[in-house]
């Protein structure tokens, strides 16, 4: 009598055999057709539970430990779970960079790209007293769903799409993963570096890397510009960025207000 694998071994499978991407439902089509009625919901919670970069893997019992992310649980990465809802790819270290789950400084698990997301002690700190998006891919999110409201250089922006449909974020390079790849009304591509808190100078080398892949890869005649949006721009980042005239700064901010509202309050009415 034969015993179903694991549900995290079947969606490891599931993915390994639709070409290492799929999505949510396509790993659930594929389970059902070969091992018949598995819950739904335990799916979807194993699938979390096993995305490197999912920020609620760490409310399961499995990822309750700060680890590197190299275990049995550790071997599906988000592609972007917003625009494509629920759509996950083989993780690979070299293309996603190493992920972890480790404590802030308040001692609470998160979800981390080892390196970013303000490591304590180091130039990315978070800005003290200042609000900061939770996690890079709601910074991310939210400018793409806005891109068409921003302009470099005088031109307005919209999302890149490839000629297979897939759209510009956190679109896939040989030099790893683009935050947000747009292009301007001329035609020109325009790189998106995100940072939470400050960005670093260090962040420039990142950056060439992945100017350099689109000039040879998919610009042809188009230029190539790069925007880098941080909290803090980092003294030492302007000084690097100003002698390079493709590169554009910016810093976000963000503002969130909370106020009493009485019972009997007309509407229109501040209290």
């Amino acid at each position: 009598m034969s015993t179903k694998p694991y549900v995290w071994q079947m969606i490891k499978e599931a993915v390994q055999n639709l070409g290492g991407k799929a999505t949510y439902s396509e790993i659930k089509d594929y389970i059902r057709n070969k091992y018949g009625a598995v819950n739904e919901s335990t799916i979807n919670c194993q699938i979390i539970v096993c995305t490197v970069n999912h920020p609620s893997r760490i409310h399961y019992p499995e990822n309750k430990k700060p680890r590197i992310a190299n275990s049995r649980y550790d071997f599906l990465f988000s592609t972007g779970y917003k625009y494509r809802k629920g759509e996950v790819e083989q993780y690979d270290p070299e293309k996603h960079g190493t992920w972890e789950i480790r404590k802030d400084e308040y001692g609470k698990l998160m979800v981390a790209q080892m390196g970013l997301y303000g490591d304590l002690g180091t130039e990315d700190e978070q800005v003290e007293g200042e609000l900061l998006f939770p996690v890079e891919s709601h910074l991310r999110d939210f400018i793409a769903k806005n891109i068409d409201a921003i302009t470099v250089n005088g031109h307005r922006l919209k999302l890149y799409v490839d000629e297979d449909g897939r759209d510009g974020v956190e679109y896939p390079t040989d030099v790893g993963p683009i935050d947000i790849l747009a292009i301007d009304e001329k035609g020109n591509f325009v790189v998106f570096e995100l940072k939470l808190s400050r960005g670093a100078d260090k962040a420039m080398g990142q950056i060439s890397r992945y100017m350099g892949w689109i000039k040879q890869n998919l610009a042809e005649d188009k230029g190539v510009k790069c925007v880098i949006v941080a909290k803090k721009v980092d003294e030492k980042l302007k000084y690097a960025a100003s002698i390079i005239p493709d590169i554009s700064l910016f810093e976000y901010e963000l503002n969130f207000k909370i106020r009493e509202v009485s019972i009997g309050e007309e509407k229109g009415n501040s209290v």
